[in-house]
C-alpha cells in the first residue's frame, strides 16, 4: 500500500518551451533536453515529465496517409453508417479490437491497448495536412516508449525521472475530453489505499487513487489542445520513485466492466 499522495504539500508545473515541430525518426528525448537546457531549465531527482501523445507518435512515424489505406468492406460498412471516412475507418478497426457503440458522426470502440474511447484515439488535429489527408496512430507499446523515454532522459540528464504520455479521454456521461496517461514509466500508477483507514477508523475496501490520470489530467490543462505549440511540462514536487507500474496496471479486467 503506497501514501505517497498524502504527504504531497506542494506541486509545479512547468511548460517546456521552444520544443520544435516533430518528424518521423527524430530523437525525441534529446530534444526533449535540449529545449529544457536551452530555456535554463533542468531536470532533478523526482521529477515527472509530462509529454504529449502526439509528438511520441509523430516520432515513432505514427502518421499515415489516408490515401494509402485500402478499406474492406467492414470499413466500407461502418463508414456508411457513421458518416466518416472509409480510410479512418479501416485505420479505426485495425487498431481496435471491437466496435463497442456506433452512430453517425460517433464511433467508440475498445483499442488493442486496452483504451476505450472514440476513433481508437487516432487523431486528424494538429498534423500536417499539405500532402493529402493524414491520420495519427497511438504509439504502438506507449508504455515501451515511455521506458524508452525516460532511460535516455535520465542518462542525459543524471538523475531519476518518471515518465508520463498523456492523450485527451473522453468518458461515458461527461461532455468535454480530459487528459489521461497511455503510457508510465518509472511512476506508482495507482495509490491503493485499501486496508487502510479514514478519519473514523472506518477500514478502506475499495480506494484506489488514479495517480497516473489524474497527473496527465492535470498537465493537459497547460498543455493545451490548439494552438499553444507546448506538448510536454516538468511536474516538479512529487519525488517520484521507481515502479515497476505501466498504464496496463490501472486497466480495469473486462470481467469487471459493467458499461461496455
Amino acid at each position: 500500500m503506497s501514501n505517497e499522495i498524502s504527504s504531497i504539500q506542494r506541486l509545479e508545473f512547468e511548460l517546456i518551451p521552444g520544443i520544435p515541430m516533430i518528424g518521423k525518426g527524430d530523437a525525441l528525448a534529446k530534444i526533449l533536453f535540449e529545449a529544457m537546457t536551452k530555456a535554463g531549465q533542468r531536470l532533478v531527482e523526482g521529477d515527472v515529465l509530462v509529454i504529449a501523445q502526439k509528438i511520441v507518435s509523430k516520432a515513432e512515424g505514427r502518421l499515415v496517409p489516408l490515401s494509402s489505406v485500402v478499406p474492406s468492406d467492414a470499413a466500407i460498412t461502418l463508414a456508411r453508417e457513421t458518416e466518416k471516412e472509409p480510410a479512418l475507418c479501416q485505420l479505426i478497426l485495425d487498431e481496435s479490437d471491437c466496435v463497442l457503440r456506433k452512430k453517425p458522426g460517433v464511433i467508440i470502440v475498445r483499442h488493442k491497448l486496452g483504451h476505450v474511447g472514440a476513433n481508437a484515439g487516432i487523431d486528424q488535429s494538429n498534423i500536417d495536412h499539405v500532402d493529402g489527408d493524414c491520420a495519427l496512430l497511438l504509439p504502438v507499446d506507449p508504455d515501451l516508449s515511455a521506458r524508452t523515454l525516460r532511460d535516455e532522459l535520465c542518462a542525459l540528464a543524471g538523475c531519476d525521472i518518471g515518465i508520463i504520455i498523456c492523450d485527451s479521454m473522453n468518458r461515458p456521461w461527461r461532455l468535454g475530453t480530459i487528459g489521461g496517461a497511455i503510457g508510465c514509466a518509472g511512476i506508482h500508477v495507482l495509490n491503493d489505499l485499501r486496508g487502510g483507514e479514514d478519519m473514523f477508523g472506518r477500514e478502506l475496501k475499495v480506494a484506489m487513487v488514479n495517480r497516473a490520470d489524474s497527473l496527465a489530467a492535470t498537465a493537459t490543462l497547460m498543455l493545451g489542445e490548439t494552438t499553444e505549440g507546448t506538448p510536454a511540462l516538468v511536474i516538479r514536487g512529487l519525488n517520484a520513485e521507481y515502479s515497476e507500474q505501466t498504464t496496463q496496471d490501472m486497466m480495469r479486467p473486462l470481467e469487471d466492466d459493467l458499461f461496455t
